[in-house]
């Protein structure tokens, strides 16, 4: 519902904690914390003690029951106007970025000012059931109506398998296949080589350490619990080093520890407004957020990659936009693997794919390889799953800043055959 005329949503401010892999820097904390802690941050550095946003709007993708309303409970926790309004989103990986847009469509709209986009993620709490039996049967025990049923129900409870808990699996639940696994597939099928996925990784890493010895991530990252960088970041890596690592998800696969994101526990949040909201504020406009397309992809059976829905998403955000694939400065594709980035990539310049799978006369063509993840990405960073999509907005906002100009595209996949993707302009 648009009230008055469509306005131009900025990205104001940024916060996150560096990401650390799991079980290790962040092994006793859980996604309220984190969340809490990095939405008190940017409400700190951004002055809005006490301020009533339009909105907060972000979720987590490992999360634990009794975090069913995790986002509100964290504003609470926040230093902001209690009266703020939040509610979970979840989308997989592209959880934040999608938080993102709903906000931005909001503020587009004219139905609130100012709104907060975040997520956080750990595995190092990850949320283990109790068996499925055991908890069918203290539901039985608890709808018994009289003494002696209950106990009947009760004795029902003393078996041992009832004592093996249920574990969070990296699987789809439509396959059985892991998010690896998948990718191996997907990269077989587009002849992508180890060397080359060894690359990139080494380049995401490279290109992190650099960004940190400039300072680039001195006021987006949060020193925390004895961190102030990511500690994935392996500036030391080689190819050498990388190449003596066997396959992850095949026998003789090419996709590797090395060139795959870790498990990684972290929060992000991203500040968006209007124009006038930032002036109000005293905030700096660093980039406006201009676009956004969702897509997702029938992956059963492997009729698609898994991970290859951003493909799909780009392509229809450009021909609302009239753009063309080359008409960006700086691309941030989310390394959930290397390989994804590369089959994406291979995908949008085949004319076969961009014919049969996106409709187009003509392959979307090739990038400008020294344009892409110029900071980094989640290989070298991590992957706390719902936090990835504030990382990378803020990242490439600043990006734009810095450069003073230009335009930026956002391409993010997700488990469940999904892609959310954004385009970033200053």
């Amino acid at each position: 519902m648009l009230h008055g005329s469509v306005r131009k949503v900025a990205i104001a401010a940024a916060n996150r904690i560096p990401f650390a892999r799991s079980n290790t820097a962040y092994s006793e904390l859980s996604n309220l914390t984190m969340l809490s802690d990095v939405l008190r941050g940017l409400v700190h550095t951004s002055g809005l003690q006490g301020v009533r946003l339009g909105e907060v709007a972000g979720g987590a993708v490992m999360k634990h029951a009794r975090d069913w309303n995790l986002v509100r409970g964290a504003v609470l926790s926040s230093d902001l106007d209690p009266a703020t309004p939040a509610y979970d989103v979840q989308q997989a990986c592209g959880t934040g970025l999608e938080a993102a847009i709903l906000v931005a469509n909001k503020i587009a709209l004219g139905q609130i000012e100012a709104g907060i986009a975040c997520g956080t993620d750990t595995t190092s709490d990850a949320p283990i059931a109790v068996n499925r039996g055991l908890q069918r049967q203290l539901m039985r025990v608890n709808a018994a109506r009289t003494t002696g049923a209950r106990l009947r129900r009760t004795l029902g409870l003393l078996r041992p398998s009832y004592l093996i808990p249920e574990i969070p699996v990296n699987a789809e639940p439509r396959t059985g296949q892991s998010m690896g696994q998948h990718a191996q597939i997907t990269a077989d099928r587009f002849g992508i080589g180890r060397r080359e996925q060894d690359e990139l990784a080494l380049a995401s890493h490279k290109n992190l350490a650099r960004a940190y010895d400039a300072g680039f991530f001195k006021d987006l990252v949060l020193p925390y619990h004895g961190l102030e960088r990511d500690n994935n970041l392996r500036p030391d890596s080689t190819l050498e080093k990388m190449a003596k690592l066997p396959g992850a998800f095949a026998t003789g696969g090419s996709i590797t520890a090395a060139n795959s994101s870790p498990l990684t526990d972290g929060a992000s949040a991203v500040l968006l407004c209007t124009e006038e909201f930032a002036h109000h504020c005293g905030l700096p406009i660093l980039a406006w957020m201009t676009a956004g397309e969702v897509a997702a992809v029938d992956f059963r059976e492997e009729r698609e990659g898994l991970l290859m829905a951003p493909a799909y998403a780009v392509a229809r955000m450009l021909a609302k936009r009239g753009l063309k694939l080359q008409d960006f400065d700086f691309y941030e594709i989310h390394e959930a693997f290397a390989a994804v980035v590369l089959c994406t990539l291979a995908a949008w310049g085949s004319p076969a794919f961009c014919r049969e799978r996106l409709g187009l006369e003509a392959p979307l063509g090739a990038i400008d390889r020294g344009k892409l993840n110029v900071k980094g990405s989640s290989i070298a960073v991590g992957h706390p799953f719902a936090a990835t999509g504030g990382r990378v907005v803020a990242t490439l906002a600043k990006i734009l800043s810095e450069a003073g100009g230009g335009r930026g595209l956002i391409s993010i996949c997700a488990a469940g055959g999904q892609g959310v993707t954004a385009i970033l302009e200053r």
